[in-house]
């Protein structure tokens, strides 16, 4: 109690607790598009459960995570060496996280290009499509953002309550973003396209950085919100011209 009340009256505390927010709230923007998409596929009146479980589920796992910190941090040592990098549990992890998002990714993209073929829909089959397996993938994925977030976490701040703080804001403000998002990617076909896009380049990222190839934040948002804001382009001019349509109909 002590120490939270010495860090409430720390001007640089409250500076690296507000970077902190924006940076898990930033870097949380990749989970949530996989947690849009992927609830998407199941029931109507399971949607919401699913995510609100999976979301409150991540956020106890990010907190017994961040109990570990010593052993998370633990993850970045060295286990062994090969192609001239030496590969931590952390590379493996995001290596793994990558390649589990290119391929849901690329499953996707294929069924959504070619939807007839319903043998190649990996998230519409009934062993993936149940609301179990949704909680446990996206579960699986928070588990390599988490690790990723709080080793970062770790080198912004050496004080806990601030990452436990930082965690929470950003956890509930997925939590409502959640839906509203994902009615956003439900209702505008286009952009399901641009998302399974996002978590293809993610995915690609992710295995760069596990490779030891530093890929800049920054240049995958600002590619994110580029693209992003072409589609909304795309978007306004589409209900332009539907609107034009409509009154010479009219007259």
């Amino acid at each position: 109690m002590q120490e939270i009340l010495t860090l409430a009256q720390d001007p640089a505390a409250w500076v690296a607790l507000i970077t902190l927010i924006v940076m898990e709230v930033v870097l949380g923007i990749d989970n949530l598009i996989f947690i849009s998409i992927l609830t998407n596929k199941l029931p109507a009146d399971s949607r919401v459960s699913a995510r609100r479980i999976g979301i409150g589920l991540a956020l106890i796992m990010r907190l017994a995570l961040l109990g570990t910190v010593a052993w998370i941090v633990q993850l970045t040592e060295p286990v062994f060496e090969a192609l001239g990098h030496a590969f931590s549990w952390k590379d493996m992890i995001l290596i793994a996280g990558g390649l589990f998002l290119v391929w849901k990714a690329t499953k996707e993209i294929h069924h959504n290009v070619d939807p007839s073929d319903h043998d190649e829909d990996f998230i519409a089959t009934s062993a993936i499509n149940s609301f179990a397996a949704a909680i446990g993938q996206i579960l699986l994925l928070d588990l390599v953002f988490s690790v990723d977030s709080i080793i970062t976490a770790v080198g912004m701040t050496p004080h806990l309550p601030i990452m436990i703080v930082a965690v929470v804001v950003a956890v509930a403000v997925m939590l409502f973003a959640a839906t509203p998002l994902a009615n956003f990617i439900e209702n505008n076909p286009t952009i399901v396209m641009l998302a399974l896009a996002f978590l293809l380049m993610i995915g690609t990222t992710l295995i760069a950085e596990g490779m030891g190839f530093h890929v800049p934040k920054g240049y995958v948002y600002a590619a994110m919100a580029f693209s992003a804001l072409v589609e909304v382009l795309n978007m306004v001019a589409r209900n332009a011209r539907l609107r034009k349509q409509r009154a010479e109909k009219l007259h």
